[in-house]
């Protein structure tokens, strides 16, 4: 059985739609273009948690940084404010999810919400997806914002909190894996 800390586990995100990639680019509409990229990117995210030492989840760099399993619990909370956006079920703000006691839960909570965010969205209409959701854009500030713009953000945010999730792997010895091209531990050479 593979070591779950080994960046060239197979990951299985069978569910989700496969990234488009053509040496002659055909034209996605906006959907499918979110669907492509949300696609390589979970699957990019999914890769480095499983690479993250399930038992450090308490690990925190600094007292002011989350803890690595609260860092990990971000990507589930951005992703069920695009399923609950989609569902027309958001709740703004939306209240406190309870963060799961593992990073082994954690992560199988990711995979759910990614697999129910890209069901709904494949189903989505195009006018649906282009529709204006209450978002928080600041302190105390809620502004209409297309959905398709907050999932985006959403998707965007993500790939940011994976850039530092990156680093805590690094700090609490586990092996990086490749994220947009090798790394130390994963190098493509």
């Amino acid at each position: 059985m593979p070591n779950s800390n080994d960046p060239r586990r197979n990951t299985n995100s069978a569910t989700l739609p496969r990234p488009v990639r053509s040496a002659t680019p055909s034209p996605l509409n906006e959907k499918q273009q979110f669907l492509s990229v949300f696609a390589r990117e979970h699957a990019t995210t999914l890769k480095v948690m499983q690479a993250f030492p399930a038992q450090q989840g308490a690990f925190q760099p600094h007292p002011r940084s989350q803890s690595a399993k609260r860092l990990m619990w971000t990507f589930v909370m951005a992703l069920d404010l695009v399923r609950a956006s989609l569902d027309e079920d958001v709740q703004t703000p939306p209240g406190p999810a309870e963060e799961p006691a593992t990073v082994a839960e954690v992560i199988a909570a990711y995979e759910e919400v990614a697999k129910a965010v890209a069901s709904l969205v494949t189903r989505a209409s195009d006018a649906s997806l282009r529709r204006a959701i209450p978002f928080h854009t600041g302190p105390r500030q809620v502004t209409d914002m297309p959905l398709l713009e907050v999932m985006w953000l959403m998707l965007l945010d993500s790939i940011h909190h994976r850039g530092q999730l990156s680093v805590y792997v690094r700090m609490t010895g586990g092996m990086v894996p490749s994220i947009y091209g090798p790394s130390a531990d994963e190098p493509w050479m």
